[in-house]
């Protein structure tokens, strides 16, 4: 798929999977794509989501959760829904202009049990089929032509 000039990341609460993607969207495609993540309800900033991202370079401290409602902009050329819930948001998009959407259905690592050290591999899971999705869908110049 050929660049497009603007996507928007969605999932339940825009608390790990969509703020994630769009993390992960903006530091390979930041300078060429406008990149804006929402959720379907409002949560807060997840630690955990946080410390995965930072061990990748990705400072995501700063990030706040937002719902469809608080985007300034609502025209956007793909719409990538990480959760079934978000699909139906997202599909809302399509009503009065194109908007391409699409559904990757990533667990939300939150639902995991276990020790400390279990809960953070189910994050880093996560957020490592995030990016491959998004490296898949979305190649760099340089990966696109390795030999």
């Amino acid at each position: 798929m050929i660049l497009p000039s603007s996507v928007l990341f969605c999932c339940t609460m825009n608390a790990i999977r969509s703020a994630m993607a769009e993390g992960i969207m903006k530091r390979f495609h930041g300078q060429q794509v406008f990149v804006d993540s929402a959720g379907v309800r409002l949560g807060e900033l997840d630690p955990l989501m946080v410390q995965v991202m930072s061990e990748i370079d990705v400072d995501m401290s700063r990030h706040k959760p937002k719902v469809f409602d608080a985007l300034t902009d609502d025209s956007f050329d793909v719409a990538i829904a990480l959760s079934p819930e978000a699909r139906g948001a997202a599909d809302d998009l399509t009503r009065y202009r194109h908007c391409d959407v699409r559904l990757w259905n990533v667990v939300d690592p939150s639902l995991s049990e276990g020790s400390g050290d279990q809960r953070l591999a189910a994050y880093r899971q996560t957020r490592d089929e995030i990016q491959h999705k998004i490296l898949e869908l979305f190649p760099r110049v340089r990966d696109h032509f390795k030999l």
